[in-house]
């Protein structure tokens, strides 16, 4: 039986792509990216994929990096720069895109298909995906084709959930345990027909403080713009427990300035423009 570690325990954080010139809100620059992480491992947090955290026993202060949609700038950005940092990270990727590395131009991202940041939307394919299973990250469902899972029928809703599993399985040789719902959106329902298909853990993005299940297990997303104190204050704020200490704050905006220089039924998307009315609160 898994034993899911202390909310207290895991900071698991949400980043989409990692671009220098691409204006998504959910596109970080490499130099924030390194600077959150940088942030964390100051504290004393260790880096570890997303089901390795869940599962470990209780006691270490972990950091989990994880990356949605398997964008093209994970494997050439995120990648060097989270090696360099000896980080790993899940990769959660819409099975489907994998196959020929497809851009991600499902809604949230159309705006972009015809711009010069077309490129940002390809996909990384099994090929790609299998380079950052050998370096130790995790690669996990984000569905077959990123859908609202909330909106499909159970057949449909089976096929998603239980055909990127496989998928996954089938191409890596590895088992596939965890997935993160697109858009955040998923119900009660969602959630036990992810465990009916074999999953251990699903990752999603709470608009708050949500107690951490197995099912539901509650990231904080990264935005483009953001430093380090804000995601470091964030990832306090969001535990489901009352707010830390002023020691505790000060500590981690010490640690920001240092690596500066160096639903439960819940659903909600992150469009662009969710991602300017809410997604840094």
């Amino acid at each position: 039986m898994v034993a899911p570690m202390a909310t207290d325990d895991v900071v698991v954080l949400c980043y989409h792509g990692v671009s220098v010139t691409w204006p998504a809100g959910t596109a970080v620059t490499p130099r924030h990216l390194h600077e959150h992480v940088a942030a964390f491992l100051h504290l004393g947090y260790r880096g570890a994929t997303f089901a390795e955290a869940l599962t470990a026993p209780a006691g270490h202060r972990t950091v989990v990096v994880t990356f949605d949609d398997a964008l093209r700038s994970v494997l050439d950005c995120a990648f060097p720069i989270l090696a360099r940092l000896g980080v790993p990270a899940t990769v959660f990727v819409p099975t489907r895109h994998a196959l020929h590395g497809e851009p991600a131009d499902w809604p949230g991202h159309e705006s972009w298909v015809e711009t010069e940041h077309r490129h940002e939307l390809d996909c990384l394919r099994w090929t790609d995906l299998a380079q950052l299973a050998s370096a130790g990250w995790e690669i996990a469902s984000h569905t077959r084709s990123h859908p609202r899972l909330t909106t499909l029928d159970d057949a449909v809703l089976h096929d998603e959930l239980a055909g990127s599993k496989a998928d996954c399985e089938n191409h890596l040789g590895h088992r596939c345990d965890s997935i993160a719902y697109p858009y955040s959106d998923f119900d009660d329902r969602v959630a036990r027909a992810a465990r009916n298909a074999g999953y251990l853990f699903g990752a999603t993005v709470p608009r708050g403080p949500r107690a951490a299940l197995p099912l539901q297990w509650p990231r904080v997303g990264a935005f483009r713009g953001e430093p380090a104190s804000r995601i470091l204050l964030r990832a306090r704020a969001r535990r489901s427990r009352p707010s830390p200490g002023v020691g505790v704050l000060l500590r981690a905006r010490r640690a920001a300035r240092v690596w500066r220089g160096g639903k439960r039924g819940e659903t909600w998307s992150n469009t662009e423009e969710d991602v300017a009315q809410r997604g840094r609160r």
